[in-house]
């Protein structure tokens, strides 16, 4: 066996002369016995700084509270799909009911011909459609059947592929570890020559072998099931060929009473793309049955409720921070696996950068390593603009003992960061009886999902905003029932219920007082109801309700301004906000376009080799190839000529070469330049930088403009 060669030494030696066509190319492999030692994950916190003594430690923390958020997350995700599970099983379960009923009745017969189908619309987060699919297959096998089959549309290009991909997964459900060396030889007998037939007979032998044996442990409730069903979960339904699916349906119908088979359809986009598949003549062969998962928003909602929003852990993420995942999530592609690593490269990113991101963690834990705090930590907690800000309000005898006692700095550090937990428990009860009073406002001035809410205050004073004011005007002009959230808001509700037997029995007076009335003519009566009014306005007195409304209205408005205040305003929050915006937005928003043409046009940026520094528009001769062919290449429009675009090269990278001119001949220097610069050309080809064109001889156009 050869060793693989690179597509472009391929390219070379069918491109260059035919002088160096035939010379010999020869490729070493490396010496894997001297594999360079990794570095332990550790030391990359101490990377560009002065070693820190902690670095260990933060890495231990960011561990554990990285743990204990992805443990979290699974059970947030089990408990979201347990709803969707449970339908499907059920479905399932009654599908199985179906297949083992012997009826004579004329429906049962009907339904019988038709293929269980459920149709799960997972929505366009694509990303997240695999852990859906792989949680459902388990629950399927623990719950339905052992004979569960997921199939993609890249996997079955044709009925042929299609088929064998069914027959080997479904082997593969069947074997035991015991004989799986027996009937290896079997499996690859039955795949070589696949079809319905052979897969109903293979069925009937299998489910004939399980019935006759006894199981000898527990297993689960599928594997107690006489003739379990086979799931086939087709995962991106939109993806498969339409006479694949046609004839595959076609088909099953045949041998369902011999093969049962249940269908399950992800979809990402509608369940009207059933019908834009399939015919009338095939859709009527499957009994379909529509389930629909949670939103994405929704999904986030819980997300951040459980994560951020909570006092559980005290990582906590900057309004920065928070905005560029949320517009990630929004704008790009609703994956919720997404957002979580993005929250995972923002947990990475705080104590990798913050040298005291080792307090954030639980209080007792971090009270306990304030007071082994070292002197460049104590100084660290000094350098903090929030600390220094807390230290300037100080008097003058407690600001020199927080800069010059390490005790008395540990003592308040502990009390400060005490406060910081008890701001965070107050901040999210007031936070969520806030968004309950203005989430159904009209227009929701405020935003209706309480991430909006979030993000205003995170940034700032939320009471400073107009669209505070506007909400507080329409909560002022409401007169619908507030929300029990407290005990004050409690005895709120009691005077507001009171209300109701008062009015009542003032409409009776003012009904009883009516009837006391005389007749009177139009003009008495005009002038009467006029003078009513001009009463009324010059003495308006507010009703009870008002009063009370406006009280409900100034206890909310006093809550936020006290416990809603933004995170920046609170001492040493820096040890448990990640505010690392700039860094986590470059490592999410990827510019791969403005990569490219930094590494060819500036290769110093990424190598950091000293020959490769070059003033502003000059091109150094012992940059790459296609450094120098990409630099010449900026110079030209829309056509560029391969001849001179060749001398160009040929002219700078001779410059580099002048001192080696008596190693080689001039024939040989000029074939090597040849095949080096068609290989830079040809590596910039596939890049996308240009593109052959038959409008000119010797002739390729170019594809970029401005310099990326």
């Amino acid at each position: 066996m050869y060793p693989s060669v690179p597509s472009f030494f391929l390219k070379y030696l069918l491109c260059a002369k035919p002088s160096v066509r035939y010379q010999g190319c020869f490729v070493f492999k490396p010496n894997f016995k001297k594999r360079r030692t990794s570095v332990p994950i550790d030391e990359y916190f101490n990377k560009g700084k002065n070693e820190s003594e902690d670095s260990k430690l933060r890495f231990e923390t960011y561990q554990l509270l990285w743990q204990q958020m992805k443990s979290e997350t699974e059970r947030l995700q089990e408990e979201l799909n347990k709803n969707l599970f449970d339908s499907l099983i059920e479905f399932l379960q009654k599908s199985y009911s179906g297949f083992q009923k012997n009826s004579r009745d004329w429906g049962y017969q009907i339904k019988l011909r038709e293929i269980p189908t459920a149709a799960l619309v997972l929505g366009v987060n694509v990303t997240d459609h695999d852990l859906t699919f792989r949680s459902l297959r388990e629950a399927l096998q623990n719950n339905v059947t052992p004979y569960v089959v997921s199939l993609q549309a890249r996997e079955c290009p044709d009925m042929k592929h299609f088929l064998q991909k069914l027959v080997s997964q479904l082997m593969d459900c069947c074997i035991d570890v015991e004989s799986k060396e027996e009937e290896n030889v079997q499996i690859t007998q039955k795949i070589t020559h696949c079809s319905m037939d052979s897969l109903s007979s293979w069925y009937m032998n299998v489910t004939q072998k399980t019935d006759s044996k006894k199981p000898g442990k527990k297993r689960t409730s599928s594997s107690q099931w006489q003739s379990p069903p086979v799931v086939l979960i087709l995962k991106d339904m939109e993806s498969f060929t339409t006479k694949v699916l046609q004839d595959f349906i076609i088909i099953s119908s045949q041998h369902l009473h011999e093969f049962p088979l249940i269908l399950i359809f992800g979809i990402a986009t509608s369940p009207i793309i059933i019908h834009r598949l399939l015919p009338h003549a095939i859709s009527s062969l499957l009994c379909i049955e529509l389930f629909q998962s949670l939103s994405c928003k929704e999904h986030l909602t819980t997300v951040l409720d459980k994560l951020l929003l909570t006092t559980q852990f005290p990582f906590k993420l900057s309004e920065k921070v928070l905005q560029i995942l949320i517009n990630i999530f929004l704008y790009h592609d609703f994956s919720i696996q997404n957002f979580i690593k993005g929250l995972q490269l923002s947990l990475l990113e705080h104590f990798c950068s913050q040298s005291l991101s080792v307090l954030c963690c639980n209080l007792p834990e971090a009270k306990r390593r304030i007071s082994f705090l070292s002197d460049n930590q104590c100084e660290n907690v000094r350098r903090l603009p929030s600390f220094r800000r807390y230290v300037e309000k100080q008097a003058a005898e407690k600001q020199v003992a927080l800069l010059t006692s390490e005790r008395f700095l540990k003592e308040e550090t502990q009390s400060l960061l005490e406060n910081l937990h008890v701001y965070h428990t107050n901040y999210f009860l007031v936070l969520r009886c806030f968004h309950h009073f203005t989430s159904s406002l009209p227009k929701c001035p405020l935003g209706r999902q309480i991430r909006e809410l979030y993000c205003t205050c995170l940034e700032k004073n939320i009471w400073e905003s107009e669209e505070y004011a506007s909400a507080l005007q329409l909560l002022r002009a409401s007169e619908k029932q507030l929300g029990n959230t407290a005990k004050r808001i409690e005895e709120f509700l009691a005077q507001f219920q009171s209300l109701d037997a008062q009015a009542k029995e003032e409409e009776d007076t003012s009904g009883s007082q009516s009837k006391g009335l005389q007749k009177t003519d139009l003009y008495h009566l005009q002038k009467a109801l006029l003078e009513m009014k001009e009463l009324r306005r010059t003495s308006k007195k507010p009703t009870k309700f008002e009063v009370l409304r406006e009280k409900v209205v100034n206890f909310i408005d006093t809550l936020v301004r006290e416990h809603l205040l933004p995170p920046d305003t609170q001492p040493l929050h820096e040890a448990l906000y990640c505010s690392a915006a700039h860094s986590i937005r470059e490592r999410l928003n990827a510019a791969p376009r403005m990569a490219l043409h930094t590494a060819l046009n500036n290769p110093y940026y990424y190598l950091k080799n000293e020959a490769l520094k070059s003033e502003e528009g000059c091109i150094p001769s012992v940059a790459p190839d296609i450094c120098i062919a990409y630099k010449l290449h900026l110079e030209c429009s829309r056509l560029i000529n391969l001849v001179d675009w060749s001398e160009a090269f040929a002219t700078v990278v001779t410059a580099a070469e002048q001192m080696d001119a008596n190693s080689m001949t001039s024939e040989e220097r000029d074939e090597m330049i040849h095949a080096r610069f068609i290989r830079a050309v040809s590596e910039l080809e596939l890049l996308g930088f240009i593109k052959p064109t038959k409008q000119k001889t010797d002739h390729v156009a170019r594809l970029t403009w401005g310099g990326c």
